[in-house]
């Protein structure tokens, strides 16, 4: 199928958290690594990933002319961006995007900033496993360690089989009516770490897509020196 054809696809990046395990300054997303911010890497491959007609950020509160600013310049034209204030929390950031998409999107993706070298390869999977028919799609990798279950004295109580158990990244692709849904219903699904718990939770069945090594997430400052090796002459060039 030719992706670009379609250009149904809108990307969500929450951006609006301060990510305090990266550090003091300013928040995460707009931390700088080979002379751009986190979130200008990541709204760049978004761009290059065929299908996508619409990206909008949630920006930290007051923020969203200067983050709107930074980002100028990245998309081609054939690609829409929207910045829009984000909230105090991940849930509510993603939910003031979403209220942002124009109504011509059937396909909702979100991705986080954090993730900033995610390929347009991994968006587009993402997006044609929706497009295909999955109501709620995740891309996965294997876990290679082992996992331990342990209880608040800090003693082992099991050791789950690691062959059954993935290690999530984003994008994390949405039937838009699905993820509205969540989002509608929000606290009442209880408290979550992504979308897809979220959805889960609806009863709605999550496919599972592979993930890319390079999506990794950027949350502590040795992850900076990590980010500037995946940095290549593209990230910045048009």
């Amino acid at each position: 199928m030719n992706d670009r054809a379609t250009n149904d696809v809108a990307v969500l990046v929450p951006a609006a958290g301060l990510g305090t395990r990266l550090g003091p300054g300013v928040p995460k997303a707009l931390r700088e690594v080979g002379g751009a911010s986190l979130l200008a890497h990541a709204v760049r491959r978004i761009g290059r990933a065929r299908g996508v007609g619409c990206v909008v950020v949630a920006a930290p509160v007051g923020q969203s002319e200067g983050v709107a600013s930074n980002l100028q310049g990245l998309l081609s034209a054939a690609v829409s961006l929207r910045v829009v204030d984000g909230g105090a929390t991940r849930q509510e950031s993603v939910a003031a995007a979403l209220a942002a998409v124009p109504p011509d999107y059937s396909i909702v993706l979100v991705h986080d900033a954090a993730r900033s070298f995610a390929p347009p390869e991994l968006i587009e999977r993402v997006a044609r496993a929706v497009r295909d028919g999955a109501d709620a799609v995740i891309p996965v990798l294997p876990v290679i360690d082992t996992i331990k279950q342990v209880d608040a004295d800090g003693y082992v109580t099991a050791t789950p089989d690691r062959s059954g158990l993935r290690a999530v990244q984003t994008p994390q692709g949405f039937r838009r009516a699905v993820l509205e849904q969540a989002h509608r219903l929000g606290p009442a699904l209880g408290e979550v770490t992504d979308d897809a718990a979220m959805v889960e939770r609806l009863g709605v069945r999550v496919f599972c897509v592979p993930g890319s090594e390079a999506a990794l997430k950027i949350t502590r400052p040795a992850d900076l020196a990590t980010a500037e090796q995946l940095c290549d002459p593209e990230s910045l060039a048009g």
